[in-house]
């Protein structure tokens, strides 16, 4: 079986080398920077631009102002009437879509790829020529706050969560949540969408991703033509966002709520995102998330689910790419019968035990060996390798941070991984919540 598992590894291992797909980078005169990811196994194509600008960049008081924007970026432009943009993409095979989260918003197509000049023609337009009247104001912000309605205000947990994640973050605007909040979206006016759009919705604030049956020179060529006569804007200022104070003191809270049917627990720690040329403790966190949470073999799942029968699930969970400081986080789900108190108790028992008794290292072998073949299977999908680099190159790392990645994590050592637990495990900088109903009582 061990020689089997060294085959299959070395299988895996020559594969990784020669399945890469090629990467090649280059910057316009206009300062933006153009990513190209080449996969010629099928006639497809994915067009991204990545804009460095979520929703931790807007200006206090007009929180949501980011993805009200991203909406109304489906709406006309001096050459295209409102909806005319997806209309065109559908009417040529494709689709279309956008995001917006903490650190970047992005605008994707997937399209055949003789499609793509289409796409840099209109996308390149919408970056410039927005046209926005008090009449797509008014209606889209009715748009934004019936989402608002959907997602967070009839979920309980989504309430929860965004109420645990403003005691985490008390001065750093990853605190306020990405679609905004309510009182403040009602307010958003059509200045504030300018102001936002003016400032960050410029070639030099942004990455222009390509990712499929193309070659360098033909998106050179194209993104010279569309995107390179754009105006750069001179006044772009330094992604400098409120930082947290140092947190001294736990912080707990408990969020009731009717509609509740399955408490649980949630405690989260501040911890170091992936750096530029220092991803090792990220690397060890996201191990060690997986040895704590990361499905049937965890320590979690088979301390608290199989043995100690105290919880129907559990999970740990680390966002290793962000621009700032980023979070580590436990759930416990109780069993039937099991209280809060006492599922926190056990998650604490838990993880207490972890510290002491350390890593399996046939469980890290299998983590990481996991991963490598993720990463394989993952050259399959230009649309996930074309985001795994946007999400980075917009969080401020570099093509070759995410190059390099695949390798840091097969590094890691068990020291590793408990030098990170021990960094990151510090109660006095972390929350701990209960999502309870209002009947249950303390």
């Amino acid at each position: 079986m061990r020689r089997l598992t060294a085959l299959i590894a070395f299988v895996f291992s020559a594969s990784m080398a020669t399945a890469e797909a090629p990467v090649t980078t280059f910057t316009l005169d206009n300062g933006m920077d153009v990513v190209v990811i080449e996969d010629h196994r099928a006639p497809v194509v994915v067009h991204m631009v990545w804009y460095k600008a979520g929703s931790a960049d807007e200006q206090r008081g007009v929180s949501g102002v980011a993805h009200f924007l991203e909406h109304l970026l489906f709406k006309g432009t001096k050459t295209l009437e409102p909806g005319e943009f997806s209309a065109t993409v559908a009417a040529n095979g494709g689709s279309d879509n956008a995001f917006t989260s903490f650190d970047q918003t992005a605008y994707h197509q997937r399209v055949a790829a003789d499609r793509l000049e289409l796409m840099m023609r209109m996308e390149s337009d919408r970056m410039l020529n927005i046209q926005l009247g008090p009449e797509e104001i008014l209606t889209e912000r009715d748009v934004i706050i019936e989402e608002r309605n959907m997602r967070v205000e009839n979920d309980p947990s989504a309430l929860f969560r965004e109420q645990f994640r403003a005691a985490q973050y008390l001065n750093h605007p990853y605190g306020t949540p990405i679609i905004g909040w309510k009182h403040e979206m009602s307010n958003l006016t059509l200045d504030d969408a300018l102001a936002y759009y003016r400032q960050y919705y410029a070639p030099n604030n942004a990455i222009l991703l390509v990712a499929g049956d193309v070659t360098p020179d033909e998106v050179r060529a194209l993104a010279k033509e569309y995107y390179e006569p754009l105006p750069a804007n001179p006044d772009l200022e330094e992604r400098a966002r409120a930082q947290e104070p140092a947190q001294t003191a736990e912080r707990r809270m408990v969020y009731r709520d009717p509609r509740v049917a399955q408490p649980y627990v949630m405690r989260s720690y501040l911890a170091p995102e992936r750096d530029s040329g220092a991803q090792e403790t990220a690397a060890a966190l996201s191990i060690l998330a997986e040895i704590l949470g990361g499905g049937q073999t965890s320590v979690f799942t088979q301390k608290l689910q199989f043995e100690e029968q105290k919880a129907v699930y559990t999970s740990a969970f680390y966002n290793a790419t962000s621009l700032d400081d980023t979070t580590f986080g436990l759930v416990i789900v109780p069993a039937p019968g099991v209280t809060l108190e006492e599922a926190e108790a056990a998650l604490d028992g838990a993880l207490a035990e972890f510290m002491t008794e350390g890593v399996d290292p046939e469980q890290l072998d299998r983590i990481k060996f996991q991963m490598k073949a993720a990463q394989i299977y993952a050259q399959d999908d230009v649309n996930r390798l074309a985001r795994r680099y946007g999400d980075a190159l917009t969080s401020g790392l570099t093509v070759e941070d995410v190059q390099a990645w695949p390798d840091i994590l097969q590094a890691v050592t068990a020291e590793d991984v408990m030098a990170a637990a021990q960094l990151v495990f510090d109660r006095k900088q972390s929350v701990t919540g209960y999502l309870m109903s209002e009947e249950v009582t303390q």
